[in-house]
């Protein structure tokens, strides 16, 4: 990029490097970390938590999904709390409380006070998803908005990745994750603690990149603004005060009201924000990082090699995050989510057949399938195939979208309500895996084949190209 300002216009500056820019994203998208880390934790100590705390199916699941409920509450306040307060101080907020369920849940005595604890921890979880993405967007030169967007899903496929690793270590370490370990605990609380560390270097970090220069700008704080503007995006910083205070002439009275519309009392983008956030997640992704565990001892593996399998899918997922922000700003945003529709329609049609069609035993009161030697690699192989296809489209390019779809106008309160969807979505796939498992792990991957058909024709009809586009043009 250029560093210098010669043969420039006046009053435009020089393009700074783009390291600058990477930096405070990178800083930001650390709560995406969290997001990650804090929501995978709980695969490698789910089994341990259902034996200590003696809790069947349903009760195990609600404790699991419970966290997300908060996601939800918490997705859906953050925005309106970060346009009256300012971006790095929900990101502040959002760390402490990360901290305190982290070190809360490690030391839960029963699996009420666990459930209270992850419930906590959840409302962190649920303004970082909505932070990170509108900051993001929000600092990001145009050019290059795809692909810091993207950071915020590699933060939390990497975040996904530590915990997984930080589990299967912790695990060996004890002898298994309901093992005790260190000081008396065992090796699962251990599990929940070690988020303690990331939390306070995410508290750190938000105590020391800049804020918003929209959010700025919207209080009437437009030396800071230009100030940030100079330093991290370059170009005319007095004409983009000027735009970004065209598109915020309703800032002053910004209320739930902006996001109302003809349909269903909602503006048609919102809904469009809406149904990606659903379709994220009922295609199930989350029952690979929530329950992976589960799912492959349930086939035939045991506790360590269940535990490893979920590592590797971590690593692919981090791959082929990274595949996708080399091609967001490339190729487009509408046609990676149709290429990952059809990859994960093929996958998850792959493994509803084999788990469907595979010979069942009963296993403590529960009918498990038994998998032969080759449908169990066809098996773990269409898994790590739908983790590509996903996490090379759905994964980041949602979150893209979300950060830049919305005008500035509405951008606070719509990714809130999106947000707030994509969790609740999130808690029922959650929640319905295990009883869906115990009646048949063919019938539950055969509904999220049916929601990665839909998605299909979702994209195809109402979803538009963003690529390129200033966020003041939305």
């Amino acid at each position: 990029m250029a560093s210098t300002s010669q043969g420039a216009a006046p009053g435009v500056m020089p393009v700074p490097p783009a390291s600058r820019v990477i930096m405070i994203a990178a800083a930001a998208a650390m709560g995406g970390f969290l997001f990650g880390f804090d929501t995978a934790v709980i695969n490698g100590a789910v089994g341990a938590v259902g034996k200590w705390s003696g809790a069947g199916p349903l009760l195990l699941g609600f404790s699991v999904a419970s966290a997300l409920i908060a996601c939800a509450i918490g997705a859906w306040f953050a925005g309106p709390v970060a346009a009256r307060f300012g971006r790095i101080r929900v990101m502040q907020v959002a760390a402490v409380v990360f901290f305190v369920s982290a070190l809360g849940s490690g030391l839960a005595w029963d699996i009420w006070s666990l459930t209270a604890l992850r419930f906590i921890g959840g409302f962190g979880v649920g303004a970082a998803s909505v932070i990170a993405p509108a900051y993001i967007a929000e600092v990001s030169p145009a050019n290059i908005r795809g692909r810091l967007g993207s950071l915020q899903q590699l933060a939390i496929v990497v975040g996904i990745f530590v915990s997984l690793l930080s589990n299967y270590a912790l695990a060996e370490a004890a002898g298994g994750a309901g093992k005790v370990l260190w000081f008396g605990l065992e090796a699962w609380r251990w599990m929940f603690m070690a988020e303690c560390l990331p939390a306070v270097i995410y508290g750190v970090l938000a105590c020391r990149i800049p804020e918003s220069p929209r959010y700025l700008v919207g209080r009437g704080r437009e030396a800071e603004a230009e100030r940030i503007l100079e330093h991290y995006v370059g170009g005319t910083p007095t004409e983009k005060i000027k735009e970004i205070r065209s598109s915020l002439d309703f800032e002053a009275t910004q209320s739930i009201s902006v996001v109302r519309g003809p349909r269903l009392g909602l503006a048609p983008i919102l809904w469009v924000g809406i149904a990606l956030s659903l379709f994220q997640q009922l295609v199930g992704i989350n029952v690979i990082f929530y329950y992976s565990t589960m799912l492959w001892e349930a086939v035939g593996f045991d506790e360590s090699d269940a535990l490893l399998t979920g590592v590797i899918t971590s690593v692919v997922n981090i791959a082929t995050t990274i595949v996708a922000i080399s091609l967001v700003d490339r190729i487009g945003r509408k046609p990676l989510l149709v290429i990952g529709s059809i990859g994960m329609t093929v996958t998850l049609g792959t493994m509803a057949w084999i788990f469907g069609s595979a010979p069942t035993e009963t296993i403590g009161g529960s009918v498990q399938p038994v998998l032969s030697d080759t449908a169990g690699i066809v098996a773990v192989l269409a898994a790590n195939l739908y983790v590509v296809f996903f996490g090379v489209s759905w994964g980041p390019v949602v979150w893209v979208l979300l950060g830049e779809m919305f005008n500035n106008r509405i951008r606070a309160y719509a990714i809130s309500i999106a947000a707030a969807a994509q969790w609740a979505a999130n808690f029922a796939v959650s929640i319905t895996f295990p009883p869906l498992a115990d009646a048949g792990l063919g019938l539950a991957y055969g509904l999220y084949t049916a929601m990665a058909v839909l998605s299909l024709f979702f994209v195809w009809k109402f979803v538009r190209e963003t690529k390129g586009r200033e966020l003041e043009s939305m």
